[in-house]
């Protein structure tokens, strides 16, 4: 089995993760932080807005049992991508909505979702403002985040 990695951001991580570890064919995924200028970033040191950092989920996925297509549209249909910075009570630069790319395919592949669900109108009136970066260092969250919701029994965080 070959597997690939892909790079997500929409909000708090916690709920993210488990959305996505849930999908046959994620064979594992992990909470934490990209985009940043800190090494080796905290919890604390992230969410005062200040690191530059948002909070990810990085996974690994079987691209025979599923296309990163059909992981851009468990991303999309999770969060929503037209709240810049902010998904629900979250608010900050760490809860915005991107998209870390580990190729070229997986760049192309994003900005034709995000074209898209645009000329479909899905959003209308708002516009979609998700970020297509390329990866760069993820640095792992603490362990307490990692699987969060399944550690304490709950299946979402939402209020």
């Amino acid at each position: 089995m070959s597997t690939e990695k892909a790079t997500f951001g929409a909000g708090c991580f916690w709920g993210v993760e488990a959305a996505f570890a849930a999908l046959p064919g994620v064979t594992a995924t992990a909470v934490g932080y990209e985009g940043g200028s800190l090494e080796r970033p905290t919890y604390r040191d992230v969410c005062t807005d200040q690191t530059g950092h948002a909070e990810v989920v990085e996974l690994d996925f079987d691209p025979e049992k599923i296309s990163y297509e059909q992981l851009l549209d468990a991303f999309f249909a999770l969060h929503d991508p037209t709240t810049l910075n902010r998904q629900g009570p979250d608010w900050g630069t760490q809860y915005r909505s991107a998209i870390l790319f580990h190729s070229p395919e997986q760049e192309a592949a994003a900005r034709a979702k995000i074209e898209q669900l645009t000329a479909e109108g899905r959003y209308k009136p708002k516009r979609i403002v998700t970020k297509v970066e390329p990866a760069q260092t993820f640095w792992r969250a603490e362990e307490y985040h990692q699987r969060y919701l399944e550690k304490r029994g709950l299946s979402s965080c939402h209020i």
